[in-house]
């Protein structure tokens, strides 16, 4: 039985609107097992965004429990929640993040620089990931010179240079044709079934979905069972 990575209990989510208290997350109970890879769905506006940002520790929520890898959230202060996220998360977003006048090498490396972790090895680890994304020829071209799908895989790499024991990716296909979409699914799934690498993938699109171990949907702040 592979230990829990994610553990949430009751938890509620409340922010303001244009002077409304708007109640985003409505008491979920989530648990996501080492080595699962799951999606969760949902239209805009469910809260979506919300719970990517407590799940991958930019937020805390104001009731309930949340768990990672062991360690309890809930209650820390906004250092101990930078620290515990570097060491333990890599994101992935839809919008790739990469720094524009840098190379995808120097991209990737970026995280074990804030790490502490020496040139040499920085380069060395950089260099070994993107080497498995297929961007072996592509270590010094700037973000601009690549595909969206080809920023995507320098983006998932600098998300796994740090070794995190969790990946969470928020829409890493929202800006790609069905092919390139594909093909960055395929990365993950290969991720996850032969490094067991445990994933947590926000989308709009059941087709992205599909391919994930299991699903939920969230609507109207609350889990419910997905495909």
């Amino acid at each position: 039985m592979n230990s829990p990575i994610i553990e949430i209990k009751g938890l509620h989510k409340y922010y303001a609107m244009d002077g409304v208290q708007v109640h985003a997350l409505r008491g979920i109970d989530l648990v996501v097992n080492e080595a699962d890879f799951l999606a969760i769905m949902g239209p805009s506006g469910s809260g979506k965004s919300t719970l990517m940002n407590i799940l991958g520790c930019l937020d805390i929520p104001d009731e309930g429990s949340y768990r990672l890898n062991g360690k309890d959230v809930t209650h820390m202060d906004s250092d101990e929640l930078a620290i515990l996220r570097n060491r333990e998360i890599g994101f992935v977003f839809q919008s790739f993040n990469l720094l524009s006048r840098t190379s995808a090498i120097e991209n990737v490396e970026t995280p074990l620089i804030y790490a502490g972790v020496n040139k040499k090895e920085r380069r060395e680890r950089s260099a070994a990931l993107l080497q498995r994304m297929g961007l072996g020829d592509r270590l010094y071209h700037l973000p601009n010179q690549l595909s969206g799908g080809q920023q995507q895989r320098v983006a998932i790499a600098r998300a796994l240079v740090t070794s995190p024991t969790l990946l969470l990716a928020d829409e890493p296909t929202g800006n790609m044709d069905t092919a390139t979409s594909q093909e960055i699914m395929d990365i993950l799934c290969r991720l996850n079934q032969e490094e067991g690498l445990t994933i947590l993938l926000i989308t709009h699109e059941a087709e992205i979905a599909v391919r994930a171990k299991r699903s939920l949907i969230l609507r109207d702040g609350r889990l419910e069972e997905g495909l």
